[in-house]
């Protein structure tokens, strides 16, 4: 994760190195190391870097070298989200150390004539998200005229979530722009064809996609229906006990009910998604960061800026609609260079995405079963329901194999009058009934099938006890 580069090689400023001191950082990782020396020449840069890989400070740092005290706006940086704008904004504080720079933050969800007051004080480096720039933009309390430095954080995301009309409206506005740095953890077409209109002969920092892409961290799967995928979340998180997890789910809808369905079974849990107004979201990202939630439950993009070294598991609730979202979440785990592990709970359903991630990755994530519980723990937090559905047929019926032959069992009439009187069903729940070698096989409509189980447990058929397996 980190190289034999360290930051003191490259002719910082003092303050800087200071602040590098304090948070503990002495070898430059990858990007920065790559990417560093190129900014500080002044060349314009597009770097892939996912994460946790050490991107702010790869941007941070030469931004900050340029950059004097002088109350006068002298660099932008963009990003998707307000909580991302937040923790870029406080790492580059850090960074700066003696530096007497002011970075302020600038976002939608807060009060707008709060922050104008922060502005019209001075500043040296805003960090905000594209729309509340342009808003405060046109009310004349930021310049977008005086800064010479632009950067754009996650532009992948700010892809997704359609700020790239914004973003062009913003850079025609930076008429004294001299240098652009753009990062992304992922680079569609739409992006490089959007960056070669606004930057100057930028220099890819693109190292290989698998090493920069994906974090160090042990990759697991779970085939499971969608019935018993809080089953599996359940032991995940008590398996990860002394740590913080992140579940995904891919709507809010499914962010709620994961929240109350948890809290119900003992869980510390507190969800994150768009619905929860600028108040709420910080205050449940405070109590995560500070340890009173060991667990969140979070959309895609509420969860941008989730920076919390703690987080030891990714849950995959449910598998991304998109392939690049697979990176941002997993990257929420192996922070520089930590141990961490990412989990995808894996329907039927959501198998064919899966295996495209794993091919336009090359990633090696392990089939495996739920993990045990721990020692000493003998009972499930979330009980295992009966789920049929993984293994019927697109009309819902799930085929039995009995332990006992035609000669024994009698016509296929015999067979299926037998589960109709035991399960007092009607005959359209008792589907095709077949022979072969000394087994019998009969389909069943999955409402009936833990029925028909328990009925062969109880009852006999043809005089003998039937054992019964799933095909």
């Amino acid at each position: 994760m980190f190289t034999t580069t360290r930051f003191t090689d490259w002719d910082l400023p003092q303050g800087i190195l200071n602040g590098i001191e304090e948070l503990g950082w002495e070898y430059s990782t990858p990007v920065q190391k790559d990417t560093i020396p190129l900014a500080l020449s002044g060349r314009d840069v597009i770097g892939q870097a996912r994460t946790g890989s050490g991107k702010t400070g790869a941007f941070g740092i030469p931004i900050i070298s340029k950059c004097t005290a002088s109350g006068k706006l002298q660099a932008l940086i963009l990003t998707p989200t307000r909580e991302l704008a937040n923790q870029v904004a406080e790492e580059m504080k850090i960074v700066q150390g003696d530096s007497g720079l002011t970075i302020l933050t600038v976002y939608g969800g807060t009060d707008l004539e709060k922050q104008a007051r922060a502005l019209q004080d001075g500043v040296d480096i805003i960090v905000g998200t594209p729309g509340r720039v342009m808003d405060m933009s046109e009310r004349g309390h930021i310049d977008l005229s005086s800064p010479t430095l632009f950067c754009l954080d996650e532009a992948d995301r700010m892809l997704d979530m359609g700020f790239f009309p914004d973003i062009m409206w913003v850079v025609e506005k930076m008429t004294s722009r001299q240098q652009t740095l753009l990062f992304s953890a992922t680079f569609p077409q739409e992006i490089i064809d959007e960056a070669n209109e606004f930057m100057n002969e930028p220099e890819f920092v693109l190292t290989n996609v698998e090493e920069l892409d994906i974090p160090p961290i042990d990759m697991y799967m779970v085939s499971i229906g969608r019935a018993n995928k809080l089953w599996v979340a359940g032991r995940l998180l008590t398996k990860n006990e002394d740590g913080q997890s992140i579940i995904f789910c891919n709507t809010k809808r499914m962010v709620d009910l994961a929240v109350q369905r948890l809290s119900k079974h003992g869980f510390d849990v507190a969800g994150l998604h768009g619905d929860l107004n600028q108040n709420q979201r910080e205050k449940v990202l405070d109590k995560f960061k500070g340890g009173q939630f060991k667990t969140i439950v979070a959309t895609d993009v509420a969860s941008r800026g989730i920076d919390v070294d703690g987080i030891t598991m990714v849950i995959n609730y449910d598998i991304p609609n998109d392939i690049d979202s697979f990176i941002h979440r997993v990257g929420r785990t192996g922070r520089i260079g930590r141990k961490g592990e990412a989990w995808s709970l894996v329907s039927r359903d959501d198998s064919a995405q899966l295996n495209k991630i794993i091919a336009t990755y090359g990633l090696n994530i392990i089939e495996t079963e739920a993990p045990d519980l721990p020692q000493g723990m003998d009972r499930d937090p979330v009980k295992k329901q009966d789920d049929y559905g993984e293994t019927a047929n697109v009309f819902g019926f799930v085929t039995l194999s009995l332990d006992i032959p035609q000669k024994v069992a009698g016509s296929s009439r015999t067979v299926s009058d037998w589960f109709v009187k035991a399960l007092n069903c009607k005959e359209l729940e008792i589907g095709d009934v077949s022979f072969e070698e000394q087994k019998t096989f009969i389909s069943i409509h999955t409402s009936k099938i833990g029925l028909a189980i328990k009925a062969l447990e109880k009852r006999e058929m043809a005089g003998q006890i039937v054992s019964v397996s799933i095909v």
